[in-house]
């Protein structure tokens, strides 16, 4: 029997670098065994990866390591999030409940229903969403270990259109939202990011999308680990929905290595 895909990977950095590029959106995979369960044909499996997937952010932050001066770390979920949504929380505080996107999704960017009413949610949370929350806590503890901070920049991109899904949909979707955190975005980690980016168009604040990610264990807790959320409206740099990625990937990428090197130069 073959093993199944890597449900996420630590990519190693350079021994003093606090920072890690969270990417945990990037995947289209499904392993069977979740496929089972979830109600849609192929072809509407197919359309639901196209328009929920960070597409080439994996690849955005790879080339952004490889660029930086000191080569940060990397933390990359290899599933799609069809399978567990690792940045939700996993309780009745998720608001994004309310529209069936959970920490398990039962229904799509299109408000259709992707797993069965009823679904038992459990067994996901316990094979994969927990396993990455501790992974994930225990790279950031690496980090504070190592350099006595953590940095977690979460990779994203969101679509120039709208899905039914957003719950902060009609605000503004600039070429890039930047997601803070009232307790771990520091003004001088928002500032570098908005001197980086600021070649690409403009950036405005948690808008569409509010918030970062920091793993429960330090959050509202330890300031002295820091998060910012990097949201790239798709077409900068790919075709939608689903396509290929375009020059404006290269770009991006120098522009988050810029961030990466002030960041680790502090």
């Amino acid at each position: 029997m073959h093993p199944g895909p890597a449900p996420f990977q630590l990519v190693p950095g350079a021994a003093g670098s606090p920072v890690l590029l969270h990417v945990p959106h990037s995947s289209r995979v499904v392993p069977e065994e979740v496929r089972g369960g979830v109600v849609l044909d192929d072809p509407s499996l197919a359309a639901e990866l196209d328009h929920i997937t960070d597409s080439h952010t994996a690849e955005l932050a790879a080339v952004a390591a490889q660029a930086c001066g000191t080569a940060p770390w990397r933390f990359v979920n290899g599933l799609s999030r069809l399978v567990v949504d690792p940045e939700r929380f996993p309780d009745e505080r998720e608001e994004m409940l309310a529209v069936g996107m959970g920490a398990v999704y039962t229904h799509t960017t299109h408000r259709a229903r992707l797993r069965a009413p009823g679904s038992d949610p459990q067994p996901l949370l316990e094979r994969y969403f927990h396993p990455y929350a501790r992974a994930m806590t225990a790279a950031v503890d690496e980090r504070l270990a190592a350099t006595g901070r953590a940095v977690v920049i979460d990779v994203h991109s969101y679509p120039t259109t709208a899905l039914p899904y957003e719950l902060h949909g009609t605000g503004p979707r600039p070429p890039i939202c930047l997601g803070t955190d009232g307790f771990h975005t520091p003004a001088g980690l928002l500032a570098g990011a908005q001197a980086a980016f600021a070649g690409f168009g403009g950036t405005a604040l948690d808008s569409p999308f509010p918030g970062t990610y920091v793993p429960l264990k330090h959050y509202g807790t330890d300031p002295r680990v820091s998060a910012l959320m990097i949201e790239i409206r798709r077409d900068l740099y790919m075709t939608e929905p689903g396509g290929p990625a375009g020059p404006g990937l290269t770009a991006l990428a120098s522009a988050l290595a810029e961030l990466v090197d002030g960041l680790q130069a502090v």
